[in-house]
């Protein structure tokens, strides 16, 4: 049976360790999706990290952009991050609503399979307005995505300090 998991908050928050632990509950061996690109040798070690942390149980997929290309029919997945995700989409263009369109196809081919989907997203836009037009941009793109998700999403959970909230 399908199932969408939207798990949302700051940077910091707890949100992988929240859908790592969620997805260990569901099934003894979760997949993890990861849509990062290694852009500097910081984010390569907190990939590292994050890798470090998960245990043999895991399948570990590496995918930037095409997650419905992955037969994840039948099993649990983690898909960590939607930020990364529509990154690896927007620096193609910067145009908004050209990426908000291939993204959201994307989600919907990925999400039609019979499958628990846990999606893993920032909250960027609580903070301050930026100064830059393109991170502006950005912002409004994440923020126009992570509601499409949470209204296919049976649940959401916002992580505030490492705590969940169910919102939906």
């Amino acid at each position: 049976m399908r199932r969408i998991i939207l798990i949302t908050g700051g940077q910091r928050s707890g949100k992988s360790q929240q859908a790592e632990q969620l997805a260990l509950s569901l099934s003894a061996t979760p997949v993890y999706l990861a849509t990062a690109h290694i852009w500097d040798d910081e984010f390569r070690e907190r990939v590292r990290k994050h890798q470090e942390r998960r245990g043999p149980q895991w399948t570990n997929i590496e995918e930037e952009k095409l997650l419905s290309q992955h037969d994840v029919t039948g099993r649990v997945v983690v898909i960590d991050c939607v930020t990364l995700w529509l990154t690896n989409f927007f620096f193609e263009n910067n145009d908004v609503d050209q990426t908000l369109e291939t993204v959201r196809d994307e989600f919907d081919r990925f999400t039609s399979q019979d499958a628990t989907f846990i999606f893993v997203t920032n909250e960027i836009g609580s903070g301050g307005v930026s100064e830059h037009a393109i991170q502006r941009k950005f912002t409004d793109l994440e923020g126009w995505m992570n509601q499409y998700i949470a209204a296919a999403a049976d649940e959401v959970i916002l992580m505030v300090s490492g705590i969940p909230l169910k919102v939906k």
